[in-house]
């Protein structure tokens, strides 16, 4: 069962992995202005945590086979799959992505907020230079 939290770690990460190339992407071509880059950066990395908790909150009610976990997992381990009790490795599974899906969330708002306080330094910083 250690296989089912790397499955579901490694379905999260290439899904926000994928969402962070295109906010850097945004900041990137935003970075003529820092503040307005790094707002723009946190707007979206805030929106990224939000979409992780609805998905953390609909994840008691999914049926896991329907996702891309469940074809990491069960292309890893078919073993698994095929004798373990389907209802019991469901159950367990929406678990551990519930927890991990929060984990990861946690770690994005916090992501965000340490990129709204550069905006906020940047536009200080602004400010000071301007007057």
């Amino acid at each position: 069962m250690h296989e089912i939290p790397l499955c579901i770690d490694l379905s999260i990460r290439r899904a926000c992995g994928f969402f962070s190339l295109g906010i850097a992407t945004v900041m990137i071509a935003l970075s003529f202005d820092m503040a307005l880059a790094l707002r723009s950066g946190a707007a979206m990395t805030g929106f990224l945590c939000f979409a992780l908790l609805v998905l953390a909150w609909r994840s008691t009610r999914r049926d896991v086979r329907r996702t891309e976990f469940w074809c990491i997992f069960a292309a890893r381990n078919p073993e698994i799959v095929a004798r373990a009790d389907a209802a019991r490795l469901q159950a367990a599974a929406r678990r551990i992505w519930q927890q991990r899906l929060m984990w990861h969330a946690e770690r994005i708002g916090l992501a965000a907020l340490v990129l709204w306080a550069g905006a906020g330094i940047a536009a200080l910083l602004r400010a000071y230079a301007a007057g």
